[in-house]
């Protein structure tokens, strides 16, 4: 099982480029339900992403809420992200940059693990849902205890051995001493492979976070 997405963060740019003649943009009908019923089976996605409407709690590769819940606070049509995880699903990891770039996305899924109609279908569940779970999750998450947070939030991505956690998906927290004000705007705004998450968590929130990460990682 491989996620669907290369990176979180490469949703915006995703975003910013799909209906730009990249040749694979969704059309037509779609049926969400036959869409849920391959997320959850055939196509293999449950596995490795959380969405909140598939009851899905896979950490190897993104969390789909938190990774659309900015688009969606941006106001990005449902149409838009209906065509990037239509083009991600045909065309894993094609936004990435050189790979001399650091901030490369590695495409670690194979390549139309649904095809034709059924591509549309999960395509159209996902965009229907992903992000708008994500609102209502981040209400419950209350207080502001950084390392609670980041166990809730950031553990499907991250190593930091003070959590507990073990993620691969994005930088091994052990092996870095990232200074708050880093750690803070990496959480707000996110990066290639990190969704922002200020749509997600309250400021508070973000802020108890990064402290946490300054004060843990790399110890």
């Amino acid at each position: 099982m491989r996620p669907l997405f290369a990176a979180a963060g490469g949703v915006a740019l995703a975003i910013a480029l799909a209906g730009c003649g990249t040749g694979g943009i969704s059309k037509g009908a779609a049926d969400q339900e036959h869409g849920k019923k391959l997320f959850l089976g055939k196509g293999q996605c449950a596995g490795c992403h959380t969405l909140a409407a598939a009851g899905s709690t896979g950490t190897i590769g993104p969390n789909l809420d938190d990774a659309f819940a900015q688009a969606r606070a941006d106001g990005y049509k449902e149409s838009a992200i209906r065509n990037i995880v239509h083009e991600q699903i045909k065309y894993p990891g094609q936004y990435e940059v050189a790979q001399n770039n650091p901030s490369f996305l590695s495409a670690n899924m194979p390549a139309n693990l649904v095809r034709g109609q059924d591509a549309e279908d999960v395509a159209a569940f996902v965009a229907a849902n992903a992000g708008v779970q994500g609102f209502a999750e981040s209400q419950l998450i209350s207080g502001t205890n950084g390392k609670l947070i980041f166990q809730k939030k950031c553990a499907g991505c991250h190593t930091l051995k003070d959590a507990g956690t073990t993620g691969t998906v994005g930088p091994n927290l052990d092996q870095l001493m990232p200074a708050f004000p880093i750690v803070q705007k990496q959480v707000t705004n996110g990066g290639v492979k990190m969704p922002a998450f200020k749509a997600v968590l309250t400021k508070a929130q973000i802020d108890a976070v990064a402290k946490y990460v300054a004060a843990r990682a790399g110890k």
